[in-house]
């Protein structure tokens, strides 16, 4: 009893000398936790991982004041004497994934007589702001693949408004859960006078996520399905249309040619038959006609007494079908010089009259001789033989002019 009193009573007082022990332990692990405690919790549930990592303290904030002290590598701003800077508010995305694009909304309020360029964003790729944004860890987008910056302006009473929407893919160096500060961009805006106006944004911090994060165990995913891919096939571009120009000038070429060969020709006439002449060769055939064998008297004297006529009306100058047996007998008579056998014209034309409108039938001698007169008629009022001297010179002057009718008043028709 004493001995088990006796380690009762020493037990007591070492429990009591412990609990001071316990309570600084405690209190010690409550200072550990509570500035854990007043962190935000960017990341979601895997931020409340135990297994997962501290997040990595953030970069070293750079200059955010737009003084005139600020210099980024990324942005240089640029406001010209009398100008007013652009308002301007930004909006980017506090959280991210690594891989994904987080675009960074912008809208400038600028004047009536300003203009946003149309691009609004553009850094070159070896200039200090490409180079300045892949050391921060972030990659701009191709803008040929359809993921560039995109612009919209809006009006408003007072000037215009324009809404900036550019994308960041943020690719952080290492894995796991990473803090990126997006360093200041530049942002042109053209003013009326032709000047430039830069304005660089804020710096803004997002925290960075591996895609499969919140994944236990993450599987490989297969490649995507493949699709089409058109490319440019430039020699068969050149010859299609090399083929449709050919075949339009060879269709224009062939209509050009065709109406060249269907074109108006000019027919060079020969030279007309003096009238004499063709005048006898018309009797003559006239004569080895078959006509009065076959008993057609009468045309035969009307084709006589037609071709008269027409041998008058050409070697005197009229219409000799046209005209009648009077007018054509005036019109011989104010012929000068006179016409050498007139009676015997006057004569002819009106036995032709009376055998055609006396309705008489001519007989085989009545044809042969007024075939007969009609020749000496042509034999007789023949130009005269040009004299020996004339004999080397042109046709024109070898041919005697048609006698014209007079037209003296005091002879009467």
């Amino acid at each position: 009893m004493t001995t088990r009193g006796s380690s009762a009573g020493r037990t007591r007082p070492l429990a009591w000398a412990a609990r001071p022990l316990a309570w600084a332990a405690l209190a010690a692990a409550l200072a550990c936790a509570l500035p854990a405690r007043s962190q935000p919790d960017a990341g979601g549930p895997a931020a409340r991982d135990d297994d997962a990592p501290p997040p990595p303290p953030p970069p070293a904030p750079g200059p955010t004041e737009r003084g005139a002290g600020s210099v980024w590598a990324s942005c240089a701003e640029h406001v010209p004497p009398g100008a007013t800077r652009p308002q301007i508010q930004e909006t980017f995305p506090r959280n991210g994934f690594s891989g994904y694009a987080a675009h960074l909304e912008i809208t400038v309020a600028h004047g009536k007589g300003e203009t946003v360029l149309p691009e609004g964003f553009k850094v070159q790729g070896d200039s200090d702001a490409a180079r300045a944004l892949e050391k921060a860890g972030f990659v701009l987008p191709e803008a040929d693949a359809g993921a560039g910056p995109t612009s919209t302006t809006t009006a408003t009473d007072t000037g215009a408004t324009t809404r900036l929407l550019i994308p960041f893919v943020p690719l952080p160096k290492e894995p796991g859960r990473t803090v990126l500060q997006l360093p200041p961009v530049p942002i042109a805006v053209s003013r009326a006078s032709g000047e430039l106006v830069t304005v660089c944004t804020r710096p803004h911090e997002i925290v960075v996520e591996d895609p499969i994060a919140n994944e236990r165990d993450p599987k490989v995913k297969p490649n995507p399905p493949p699709r089409p891919q058109r490319e440019e096939w430039v020699l068969a571009k050149q010859l299609t249309v090399g083929i449709l120009i050919g075949a339009a000038l060879g269709v224009l070429v062939a209509w050009l040619v065709r109406r060249w060969l269907r074109r108006p020709r000019v027919v060079v006439a020969p030279p007309p038959k003096l009238p004499w002449v063709a005048a006898l060769e018309e009797l003559e055939a006239l004569r080895r006609s078959g006509l009065l064998s076959e008993g057609r008297t009468d045309e035969y004297f009307d084709r006589v007494s037609d071709c008269v006529r027409k041998y008058l009306g050409a070697r005197y100058g009229f219409d000799g079908l046209e005209t009648t047996s009077d007018e054509m007998r005036a019109l011989l008579a104010r012929v000068r010089p006179p016409v050498p056998v007139l009676p015997q014209i006057a004569r002819f034309l009106a036995d032709c009259d009376l055998v055609k409108f006396a309705r008489l039938q001519p007989t085989e001698t009545d044809c042969l001789e007024a075939i007969e007169r009609g020749e000496v008629i042509v034999h007789r009022t023949t130009p005269p033989a040009v004299r020996p001297g004339d004999a080397g010179g042109p046709p024109s002057a070898r041919q005697a002019p048609p006698a014209r009718p007079s037209r003296a008043p005091e002879e009467a028709p």
